[in-house]
């Protein structure tokens, strides 16, 4: 370990600078600990992981502004509990809409024969076809190979941020392309992880 980065003000001043051996020094210090922290709070050890390197990348994105930041110990641990935060409120979120994918699915199951079930699912599978390239690729790593946003964005070399905005927009494009039918709707919501399998 770099004892030269264990002055914390060096630590900022060398960061600000873009010295990777103190982004370095900063993760080999504070990822575990990091990771622990937020492991502690929600139990799932691969999200904590997540969270911690999101924030990782975000303080070397931002760095010219770290100048503002008091304390680094202090500023990391609060914004991998604000990570922490978003997530949760985000699993929440999708606890209520996976609970209605699922009874969507239901009506499917009840109301459809194969064969239309298989005609329907042959749209969806079309107009993910005919998303933009980037955006098409982006969305199928992440629904069809299960990839996490920011597995993504180290795949593609991009930031979270673009992965999230190509998924946005292919969710956008999808519905308005299927618009027209809302059964179609409610099979691209429940089915968009499967129906490339």
């Amino acid at each position: 370990m770099n004892k030269e980065f264990s002055n914390p003000e060096i630590l900022k001043r060398e960061l600000e600078k873009g010295n990777q051996r103190a982004l370095t020094f900063l993760i080999d210090t504070y990822h575990q600990p990091l990771c622990v922290y937020i492991y502690s709070l929600s139990n799932d050890y691969e999200g904590a992981q997540d969270i911690v390197q999101n924030v990782f990348i975000k303080v070397w994105t931002d760095r010219q502004k770290l100048g503002r930041v008091k304390s680094l110990k202090n500023f990391l641990y609060k914004s991998v509990y604000n990570g922490f935060i978003d997530q949760w409120r985000k699993d929440k979120r999708m606890l209520a809409i996976e609970s209605k994918h699922l009874e969507n699915l239901n009506e499917i199951i009840e109301d459809s024969n194969e064969d239309l079930l298989k005609i329907k699912i042959d749209m969806v599978r079309h107009e993910i076809d005919n998303l933009p390239e980037k955006c098409k690729e982006t969305f199928l790593l992440s629904k069809q190979e299960g990839l996490t946003n920011i597995e993504i964005a180290n795949f593609m070399n991009v930031s979270i941020r673009t992965v999230e905005s190509q998924i946005n927009k292919a969710y956008r494009l999808l519905k308005q392309r299927l618009s027209s039918a809302d059964v179609v709707l409610k099979i691209f919501a429940v089915l968009s992880t499967l129906i490339y399998s």
